[in-house]
């Protein structure tokens, strides 16, 4: 093996990328700045440490997040610990933003599922699993809100058994929950790790205690102790052992017991999930797989995001290297149009800060100035051409009209809308037979719009006014132009085409839909469509208005 091949080699043996999924509430983004501040990322949680060493940004930077309390947008971390390079997906935990967590989970090797102890398995939850399940995504499930009063542990691995129809392996099992929560209980290696001190802002140190000994200490209440250790046996009796290879295969999933908002059991699962979670893998594509000790690079851009700070207020596309060695300022082949780039300008995004970044290995994220080259879904290489997997294109279940209020601004209007549809913020369609084509803006769900709305008039200055559209759902067609010409819809329906100019209808209800299917039996019509834009003999995309 050359040097670069051992090079390649040893950086991908180190890297952990990984996802976060919950339903909103059960603790996600207490849990990625907690998961920052083990990685010394940040002094004080809540608190990101930029270059120079300043207090900035939270995970949630939008500033629509932090008025709401949600995480409406994916965010990418980077943080070292003990020798590993942890790159970590920080998902939206709003439902209406499915599509946004669907396109960041393809550019992740594990997900981590964050469960609420109270609540259990919520529909958010359940969603998500079934996307990783459908990948092929391993998933760590952390149990969170151990210290608070809560379902039994043994009924949360039931139900998540039940759902899911996979074996949960608890790694740790937790010392009395709610107020009596103390600490965390080692499965394997048979020891407790108690804690003395709460402090939910900083790192708190922790006692490890033989469980032979744990009693016989007499410091956490005989009842307490009593029943974590019957629970631990009856895990060693009657629990099945943990098996490597069912855990990739996504057929179980280790579970972590702790309490993200004290501190209690996160370094503990952090150093679990370093052990269990794969390094990068090797990536399907229109050639086979890609492994990632290809010595030629290649990656696939999987979240473009505009404005992400102010102070630059340019676009960024983030890529997901899958193999190979990026470097600073060298050519790649841009798969989609058969151009020849230069990338010149490439950064490490932390939140709103960012540095730049001279080299990048399988797993990495790495962020480029985009002027307008890149869409979701593109691929960047070097040598013969290769495409990714494509991103999918989810029906929407809302739609509207946007309409600018001041027309001086229109151009400005125009041109955030233009930015924000290719971040895939939301969706755009034109009615096909419409001397004016006015664009038809569509989500999966209303917040989608409030965001939309929020980051026109924030960043481009532009108020606008909305009005809400019948129509429930979209249906892309597959079919030939004598077979559109002749096309039998219900008088309610809409024919359309997306951004791209693929041809669509809008339905107002799924019985419309099911109606059409019947009527036009030659016609495929799809709910989701794998994103492939067509270009014109510019190598530019062709708009539908």
């Amino acid at each position: 093996m050359s040097e670069l091949d051992l090079e390649i080699e040893r950086e991908v043996q180190r890297r952990r990328t990984f996802a976060i999924i919950s339903h909103p509430d059960a603790g996600k983004t207490t849990l990625t700045e907690k998961l920052l501040l083990f990685g010394g990322c940040i002094d004080v949680a809540g608190a990101v440490r930029g270059r120079k060493s300043q207090r900035g940004a939270r995970s949630d930077w939008l500033e629509l997040e932090k008025q709401r309390g949600i995480s409406v947008s994916s965010t990418v971390l980077t943080f070292e610990f003990e020798g590993h390079q942890v790159n970590l997906l920080d998902t939206p935990g709003h439902h209406d933003f499915s599509e946004d967590t669907y396109r960041t989970l393809m550019a992740a090797d594990c997900a981590v599922m964050v469960i609420d102890l109270a609540k259990g398995i919520e529909t958010q939850t359940e969603k998500l699993f079934r996307v990783c399940a459908l990948r092929g995504i391993p998933v760590i499930t952390f149990v969170n809100k151990a210290d608070r009063p809560g379902r039994s542990p043994l009924a949360i691995l039931a139900e998540i058994e039940t759902k899911f129809g996979i074996d949960a392996i608890p790694r740790n099992w937790p010392l009395g929950t709610g107020a009596d929560f103390t600490g965390v209980i080692d499965v394997e290696a048979r020891v407790a790790h108690v804690f003395d001190e709460r402090d939910a802002n900083r790192r708190i140190a922790y006692r490890s205690v033989p469980l032979d000994e744990l009693a016989a200490a007499g410091e956490h209440g005989a009842e307490i102790v009593t029943g974590a250790l019957e629970d631990v046996e009856l895990l060693e009796a009657a629990g099945i052992p943990f098996e490597r290879e069912r855990f990739l295969a996504g057929r179980l999933t280790p579970v972590f017991f702790g309490s993200a908002l004290t501190n209690f059991g996160v370094e503990h699962f952090l150093r679990g999930f370093l052990e269990l979670c794969p390094s990068p893998q090797a990536r399907q594509s229109d050639v086979g797989r890609i492994a990632p000790a290809r010595p030629q690079f290649a990656g696939f851009v999987f979240k473009i995001q505009a404005n992400l700070d102010p102070r630059h207020r340019d676009r960024i596309a983030f890529v997901r290297v899958c193999a190979g060695r990026f470097r600073r300022d060298m050519e790649v082949l841009h798969a989609r149009t058969g151009k020849t780039l230069r990338l010149r300008r490439a950064h490490r995004v932390f939140g709103q800060e960012r540095e730049t970044m001279d080299e990048a290995f399988p797993g990495d994220i790495i962020g480029l100035v985009n002027p307008g080259e890149f869409r979701l879904g593109d691929t960047i290489c070097e040598g013969t051409a290769v495409n990714f997997e494509p991103l999918p294109q989810f029906s929407p279940e809302n739609f509207a009209v946007l309409r600018c209020r001041d027309s001086a601004r229109r151009k400005q209007f125009h041109r955030g809308l233009e930015q924000l549809l290719e971040e895939g913020a939301i969706q755009a369609f034109s009615d096909a037979r419409a001397a004016r084509r006015e664009p038809l803006l569509a989500a999966v769900g209303e917040l989608q719009f409030d965001v939309v709305r929020f980051r026109l008039e924030s960043e481009y200055d532009t108020a606008t006014d909305i009005e809400w559209l019948p129509y429930k759902l979209t249906r892309w067609i597959d079919a030939d132009p004598n077979q559109l010409r002749e096309l039998r819809l219900p008088y309610s329906a809409k024919f359309v085409r997306d951004q791209i100019g693929h041809p669509a209808v809008l339905f107002q209800s799924k019985w419309d839909a099911e109606l059409a299917e019947r009527d036009n039996p030659d016609v495929r019509f799809m709910p989701v469509r794998m994103t492939s834009a067509p270009v014109d003999s510019s190598g530019q995309p062709t708009p539908a208005w």
